[in-house]
């Protein structure tokens, strides 16, 4: 197993998606999940480096592990689903303490996951999935969380972490709909995270060690064709 050089952590509440987000691009495929225990991770290589996706469990009895999975984070997903205004406020209320132990320069991206529910249901041209395109929702359910909300959100990192808008990305840049089940946008979500992660990576390894942590030493469950390694140590 290669040593990864940074660390993308996937949060938010149950039933968002993020497990069915990370199998989306990872695996090409969507299937119906069980929620997440402890976390799970991916190793993607981009260019030159080696990037470990996390998976992080959603439930409130696994919420104190979710900054042991942050420490030293270049890069947090923070995931909710659009059509429930609840899972968004779970991010400001809950999860968003735990990226603390983060990286000083971690960057995040606000997701709204499951657009393909919603009463906007038609969804725009999807690059990634082009036989989806324009596909109507069978049924479907109110939107409750517009593009301006997870703005909001963003802008209330920003205030909490007191960084100043003008030297992070865009707000704008830094806010993605999603939808695990057709395939839309997902492509373009991570791989905008992991053009963001690499100048991190690189400028972690000008100034030392790496503060991710070596998990070659793990003994993990034996590993599925995915690669999937299911783990409740500390990353």
């Amino acid at each position: 197993m290669k040593k990864p050089d940074g660390k993308v952590v996937l949060l938010g509440d149950m039933n968002v998606g993020k497990t069915s987000l990370l199998h989306r691009y990872m695996e090409r495929r969507f299937q119906e999940t069980v929620s997440t225990v402890g976390g799970a991770f991916y190793l993607k290589q981009w260019g030159p480096y080696n990037i470990s996706i996390w998976d992080t469990a959603g439930r409130e009895q696994f919420h104190g592990l979710g900054s042991m999975y942050c420490r030293g984070a270049a890069a947090v997903i923070l995931t909710y689903d659009v059509n429930s205004l609840q899972s968004l406020t779970e991010l400001e209320e809950r999860f968003l303490a735990l990226t603390d132990s983060a990286s000083a320069d971690c960057i995040f991206a606000i997701v709204g996951n499951k657009v393909d529910l919603s009463d906007d249901c038609t969804l725009p041209l999807d690059e990634n999935r082009p036989e989806k395109s324009g596909a109507s929702c069978g049924s479907k359910v109110r939107k409750q969380v517009h593009a301006e909300d997870a703005i909001a959100l963003y802008k209330k990192i920003l205030k909490y972490k007191m960084l100043d808008e003008k030297d992070v990305p865009a707000a704008e840049k830094m806010c993605f709909e999603t939808s695990a089940k057709t395939g839309y946008k997902v492509d373009y979500l991570f791989e905008t995270v992991f053009d963001m992660v690499v100048p991190i990576i690189v400028r972690q390894k000008a100034e030392g060690p790496p503060q991710t942590v070596d998990i070659t030493d793990y003994k993990p469950a034996k590993r599925t064709k995915s690669a999937v390694m299911k783990n409740k140590n500390v990353p």
